[in-house]
Parts: C-alpha cells; structure tokens; sequence
C-alpha cells in the first residue's frame, strides 16, 4: 500500500496531482486568474484614453489659427480729438487670419493620427505581458501549495517513524537505538520548519498575486498542473538564423507600436521640412470717417492686403531642424534593430531552457521518481524487518520528497517558459 501511495506522486510530470481539496471550497484556476487581471488593469484604460486624448489633437492639429480682430481709433487729431476735423481721422475694424506653412496642417493631423494608432499595438503587448506575468505568479503560488501537500502528505510518514522508533526503543525485543528517536523527531521538526516557510512563501507570492486580480488571489488553486501549449510548434529555434527567427516575430506588437513611432517621425521631418515654405496671413481693415465740419459727407475707407515671411536664413534654423528630424527617425529604426535582438536573443534562450527541461522531465519521470520510490519502499521495508538501518530509512524518505518537489519544480518552470514562448510569439493584434 506504501508504494501504490507513493507511485500516485508520479504524475507530477503529467500534470495530475491527487485531489484533497474540498469540492465546497472555491478554485481560483488559472484562466480565471489571468481574465480578472486583463480586465481590472487600470493601464489598459489609461492607454485608450491616451488614444482618444491623440485623436481629439488630431482634429484641433489640422484647424486654421483662430482670426484676430482688431478696433483701432486712427489718426485722430490731439488738440481736439474730434473725428471730423481731420480728413485722415478713422474708426478701423480689421480681421486677419494666418495661414501655416506649406502642408503643416494635415501633416500635424497625420501624425497626431500615427502617435494614436500606436496605443492599440501597445495595448495588445500589455495584455499579452499581463497575461504572462500573472500565468507566472500563478504557477508559483500553486507550486507552493503542492510543495506544502508533498510534504504534509510525507510528514504523515515520519510522525509513524518517531512512533515506531519510540515503541522499539521501549520495547525489551526492539533494536531501536536513542539516537533513531530523535534521529526521527529531528527530520519531523525539520519539515515543519520548511512547511512554515513555504507557508510564508506562498503568503508573499498570493500578496504579489493580489496586486494583479485582487482577494481573490487567496483562494486554493486547483491541484492539476496546467497544460499550457506553445502557439506555434518549432522543431528547434535556437538553432534557426536570425531572418527566419525575425519572421516569427515580426508581427510582435511591441515592435508595430515601435513602427508606428517611425512613421510619426518620419511625419516629424516632413514637418521639419515645411520651414522652407513662407507663412502667409491675410487682413481686411474697414475704416468709417465722419463727415467734416462743413456737413460733407466723407467716403469710408476699406485696406486689404497679405503678409509673408521669406526664409533666407536656413543655415542655423530649417537646416539643423530637418537634419534633427532625420537623426530622430534614424534612432527610432535603431530602437526597433534593439528591440528585435532581444525578442530574438529572449526566444532563443526560451527554448534551449525548455529542451532542457523536457529532457529532465522525461529523466524524472521514466527512470529517477520510480528508483527514488523503490529505494525507499526498500530501505523502509528493512528497517521495519530490523534488517536496515534507520538513517538510511531517513535519508530515503527525505531524498524521495525532494525528488517529488524537484520534479514538480521542472513540470512548473516549463510551463512558465511556455508562458514566456508564447508571449515572444504573439502574431499581432
């Protein structure tokens, strides 16, 4: 019965862990986790804020600067200020309205529109970071509670270990000897000692978790291991050049938010480039005359004209400003090449880490669990034969409790490179 209980450990590697936990007690899984946090992140909404915050300066971008009106009292005479002693005596009402540069006005719309367009890719990357990073938190909090039911399920054990070493060692026919006693309840205080920080562990890890989806991150986890599967099935990218890698993640959403930064700055320098062009304004001024002194009616007066500037000096103003333009855009296309390398670099290391570990799955769970089982079935079965030693019966029952959080630390960390894989892997919005 010993080895049954044991071997029911075995599919760790398998993603099935027995189940204890009371039907009536809530599970937080992991696909509950990651929705609550996609839709209670408040970044998400700050960023489609921000996009309509891009779309309203678009249109105001691409308006005429407001008209200007203007009263002016001209020409009048200081020793009398009398508006119909002076021929040249006017009331002026004017407008005039300017006129930016060249193209600069649709140029402002097209690029406050690019800087808009950005938000969406950068959305889509956000979820997709969120939906990783609580995967990962996840993951750790349940390999803390199935760490802490391993060896719940294995102190069980000892405390039979301490009772059976006490009775032989009071027993006239028993071979027990006083140092297998505390031997036994040295190893059982251990565990609860490691119960007590793994304990702590999983109350730090449910605090970060909370960060992300709240109270609810205190629930109990269920006790099957998620099957997370890569999005895209690859023979062995680690050993794929660099274009073919590029290929599959080109489509990333960080690197379209980082395109779309490009395109605006490329907008920037044909702006830059506008300064070339005069800016023009036109005005329209009415001026009303009274009649002078002898009753005869004076004709009003209308002006209209326009008004340009002419960019001679472009040395130390237009010319630095495009070549500015230029060396910004040039930088953006250099931040994407970085951005790129490191997805690459990040999804090369992802899989090397996750033929690792698969190779160390499968180790566990062909040849080291079933040995580690039988090794200390054998040692236990002596010792209780009084055919053993006692420390070896210890030191079996402890190896094969490491071995079972060891092999379920590898199931855990491979589905979080998965989770890692897949975020590399993201094919656009």
């Amino acid at each position: 019965m010993k080895l049954l209980r044991r071997m029911a450990y075995l599919g760790v590697l398998t993603a099935v862990v027995p189940n204890v936990v009371s039907a009536q007690e809530p599970l937080l899984n992991l696909q509950e986790a990651v929705s609550i946090a996609v839709q209670e992140d408040p970044w998400l909404t700050a960023s489609k804020q921000t996009q309509e915050a891009f779309a309203s300066e678009a249109i105001a971008s691409s308006s005429l600067p407001d008209p200007k009106i203007s009263f002016t009292a001209a020409s009048f005479p200081v020793d009398s200020f009398s508006s119909r002693q002076e021929g040249m005596t006017q009331l002026v009402v004017g407008v005039s309205q300017a006129f930016p540069r060249g193209d600069t006005l649709s140029l402002s719309r097209k690029q406050k529109n690019q800087l808009a367009q950005k938000q969406p890719f950068l959305r889509a990357d956000r979820i997709a970071k969120v939906k990783t990073t609580v995967t990962k938190l996840w993951l750790d909090v349940f390999f803390s509670q199935q760490s802490i039911r391993l060896i719940e399920s294995d102190r069980a054990l000892f405390e039979q270990l301490v009772s059976t070493a006490k009775a032989s060692y009071t027993s006239t026919e028993g071979k027990a000897r006083q140092q297998d006693v505390i031997r036994a309840q040295l190893e059982l205080t251990r565990l609860d000692d490691r119960l007590t920080s793994l304990r702590q562990k999983e109350e730090r890890l449910q605090s970060e978790l909370s960060e992300w989806i709240g109270v609810i991150a205190k629930s109990k986890l269920p006790d099957d291991v998620p099957n997370l599967t890569l999005q895209e099935a690859l023979s062995s990218p680690s050993t794929m050049p660099k274009q073919a890698l590029y290929e599959l993640i080109k489509e990333h959403p960080v690197l379209q938010a980082t395109d779309q930064d490009i395109l605006a700055s490329e907008t920037s320098v044909e702006l830059a480039q506008q300064g070339y062009k005069p800016q023009w304004s036109a005005n329209l001024k009415y001026g009303h005359r009274n009649d002078d002194p002898s009753g005869n009616d004076r004709a009003n007066l209308l002006s209209a004209g326009v008004t340009f500037d002419v960019p001679l000096f472009t040395d130390n103003k237009q010319d630095k400003q495009v070549r500015s333009a230029k060396f910004r855009t040039e930088a953006k296309k250099t931040e994407k090449l970085l951005v790129a390398r490191q997805l690459i670099a990040n999804l090369r290391s992802t899989f090397l880490q996750l033929n690792r570990l698969n190779e160390r799955a499968a180790l566990y769970h062909e040849e080291l669990l079933p040995q580690m089982s039988a090794q200390s079935e054998a040692a236990l079965t002596a010792y209780n034969n009084d055919d053993g030693d006692f420390a070896e019966a210890v030191r079996s029952q402890i190896a094969e409790v490491n071995a079972k959080i060891d092999a379920l630390a590898i199931a855990i960390n491979r589905q979080k490179l998965i989770a890692e894989a897949n975020y590399l892997l993201f094919s656009g919005v």
